[in-house]
């Protein structure tokens, strides 16, 4: 690896206590109450604010991307400039696209997302591997090559999923445990004697885990799964529940926050980031931020 890896960027987020993974999510209504319009120029306005008031506070921003391409090419260039400044102030941009594909068309998405020089060059990007783990090899030779990172979908909060997510393979494993274990094993096999892996997943906080027979009793031997975990906050689950929640495959949580961070527009943004981010650190650390 020629790059600092994301696992290792990630490590040093959390010895200093950081864990929160802030929201950025320019739908129509919140844009509304933050006094934008619902154009690019608004949804730049709100990202722009929350790396601001993010720097130094949170892991990292996560937007959204729909939210900007729904704008064309505008929305692409505000988006441009909302990584520009998380860049310049340190912090970790996880694309929040959901990309899944297979050969060259999925390597494409990778570089879109991941490539050192890209104008959307994010430190990770969220993947899809329903179509199998291996379909994974553009973005994971970037993550080798580049030090970037993957969160590959493996049980969401939303029911629809969980027909999909908790079906049984032919090897007897759930399509959401197969994910995990998967992680697992790429980062052991490919991260050394790394304290946390650059290949994550994303789990709901709000969800049982056991109903997708995910194992959250012990930590496997290897390096930490990065677990980006949406729902506390505004969908329920609460933050001091972390520990039950994931178990020993929550050592290196990212607690994914949106809409309780969003919600009361710019006044006050920082401090609910600060109030958001000390809960955080708390539950998961057990001292104040």
């Amino acid at each position: 690896m020629t790059h600092r890896s994301f696992g290792d960027r990630l490590a040093a987020e959390f010895a200093a206590g950081r864990h929160l993974c802030a929201g950025i999510d320019p739908h129509g209504p919140l844009l509304a109450e933050w006094g934008v319009a619902d154009d690019a120029a608004g949804a730049e306005r709100m990202g722009r604010d929350v790396v601001a008031a993010a720097a130094g506070t949170a892991a990292c921003v996560k937007p959204q991307v729909a939210f900007f391409e729904r704008f064309g090419s505008a929305g692409f260039a505000a988006l441009e400039r909302v990584f520009a400044d998380a860049r310049a102030a340190g912090l970790l941009v996880i694309a929040d696209v959901k990309r899944g594909d297979i050969g060259s068309s999925f390597a494409a998405y990778a570089e879109t997302w991941l490539a050192p020089g890209s104008p959307l060059e994010a430190d990770a990007m969220t993947v899809v591997a329903y179509q199998g783990f291996g379909t994974l090899s553009g973005a994971l030779d970037r993550v080798e090559v580049d030090g970037k990172g993957v969160f590959v979908l493996a049980a969401t909060s939303n029911p629809e999923a969980a027909d999909v997510q908790r079906a049984r393979r032919a090897d007897g494993r759930t399509v959401a445990a197969s994910m995990v274990e998967d992680a697992f094993e790429w980062n052991a096999a490919h991260m050394g004697n790394a304290a946390v892996g650059s290949v994550g997943v994303v789990l709901g906080a709000t969800l049982n885990l056991a109903a997708f027979d995910i194992d959250i009793s012990e930590r496997p031997v290897g390096p930490a799964l990065p677990v980006l975990a949406p729902g506390f906050g505004h969908q329920g689950a609460r933050i001091e529940e972390a520990g039950t929640i994931f178990g020993g495959i929550g050592n290196a949580l990212l607690a994914n926050e949106s809409r309780s961070i969003l919600n009361g527009g710019p006044n006050g943004l920082s401090e609910r980031l600060r109030e958001r981010a000390a809960a955080v650190r708390f539950a998961l650390n057990g001292e104040p931020a």
